[in-house]
């Protein structure tokens, strides 16, 4: 024991330079800092990408807002004065409800859709990849920052449409809006991160917007219910997850949709919501883990 060197000593050092051994007071390498949640990496993420779509937030969600009201003014002014009744209300407060999610989701998806593909064109793609962060917290950051600004963009289409004549909207049932609009606009969130790792310039990311996200946002029965539609499109429809989002969300203000005619089917489509989350979750993941589009 006498003979050996204390781990401090200079001929401790030569020692483990000789040998090649990592001291003990480092861990060795590819072995991770951070053994559990990575907190502060993941709110200094989502604080960064809430902060980038806040600092031009006339045009992240002011904008979004006057857009989709304007769409209610159009549907109005061309209705006239026709008192259209649909599901019990007149046709304003009808397609109110939505108008207010599928801004969420379109711009859920426009938030989560522009990160990776900015880092890949700009070249800062190592500031997403370099940080201690897991797949898991890179992913939870994003998405989380999609849905906050779809949340603010819904509560600036919300307060607009209460001042628009005709318009009533009282929550029916709370947990509905809460849930079909958190499903849609995290749906929305994961197809926008998948776009961004697949795209490799901002035309891929608009033909996704203009061919997928669009079309599947406007045939959802956000401006009539689909009784009206013959039996093969109605069976379209119903195949489009659009659709229960947009029909489950009026439920939530109406306390009547189209999924059903019973509350049992719209619990039902928020079941198969969230699972299909779940599913695209998993992709979505899967896809970070293998570096695809972004480690190549």
């Amino acid at each position: 024991m006498a003979n050996q060197p204390f781990p401090g000593s200079a001929s401790s050092d030569t020692d483990t330079a000789a040998t090649g051994a990592v001291p003990a007071s480092f861990p060795a390498q590819g072995v991770p800092h951070f053994s559990g949640l990575n907190r502060l990496g993941l709110w200094t993420l989502y604080m960064k990408e809430v902060r980038r779509f806040f600092k031009v937030q006339t045009q992240t969600i002011w904008a979004p807002a006057i857009t989709t009201l304007l769409f209610l003014v159009i549907f109005s002014v061309a209705m006239g004065r026709a008192d259209v009744r649909i599901l019990g209300v007149n046709f304003s407060t009808f397609v109110a409800p939505g108008l207010i999610v599928m801004g969420m989701m379109q711009n859920a998806f426009a938030n989560s859709s522009f990160s990776f593909l900015a880092g890949k064109i700009q070249g800062t793609i190592i500031d997403y990849l370099m940080p201690p962060l897991s797949e898991g917290e890179l992913m939870l950051a994003l998405i989380s920052a999609a849905v906050t600004r779809a949340v603010l963009v819904g509560l600036a289409v919300y307060a607009a449409m209460l001042l628009w004549p005709g318009v009533h909207l009282s929550l029916a049932h709370p947990w509905a809006v809460a849930w079909f609009g958190l499903m849609g606009s995290i749906m929305l969130a994961l197809i926008g991160l998948m776009t961004s790792l697949w795209a490799e310039k901002f035309d891929h990311n608009a033909a996704v917007t203009n061919f997928v996200i669009a079309p599947l946002s406007l045939l959802s029965g956000t401006f009539y219910v689909i009784d009206n539609l013959a039996p093969v499109f109605q069976t379209i429809s119903r195949m489009n997850p659009f659709f229960y989002v947009i029909s489950g969300f009026r439920f939530g203000f109406l306390g009547q949709s189209d999924i059903g005619s019973t509350n049992q089917a719209v619990l039902n489509g928020a079941i198969g919501l969230g699972l299909l989350n779940v599913v695209l979750g998993i992709a979505l993941y899967a896809l970070l883990r293998s570096g695809w589009k972004l480690k190549s």
